[in-house]
């Protein structure tokens, strides 16, 4: 099988993501994300029966034996304000972080 991502592919990407690579971890990493597609299509032309549920795996979990969903309640943290002492910068209870620059893209 050959490569999908090429390297005029990667260098586009490279581009795109602003990475400042060397050849060789340009092709290493090129390399790698080959390697890992190709995983992804071998695992993606595994037959699996239609009928099988989603999260299905080997041990049945049934609503008897589950733990009901419990409700989304939000609960104060005890800890927060010693996280936002230790911040650089803070401003009423966030942290402060510096703006990123950013260009548009054509």
């Amino acid at each position: 099988m050959s490569d999908e991502i090429t390297p005029e592919l990667f260098g586009h990407l490279v581009e795109l993501a602003a990475l400042e690579l060397n050849p060789e971890e340009s092709e290493y990493l090129r390399k790698e994300m080959n390697h890992q597609l190709r995983s992804i299509h071998e695992l993606a032309s595994i037959p699996i029966d239609p009928d099988l549920p989603v999260a299905s795996h080997g041990i049945p979990y049934s609503s008897a034996i589950s733990a009901g969903i419990r409700p989304d309640e939000w609960q104060a943290s005890s800890v927060a304000d010693k996280l936002i002492a230790q911040a650089p910068e803070s401003e009423e209870g966030y942290v402060v972080v510096p703006e990123i620059p950013h260009e548009d893209l054509d």
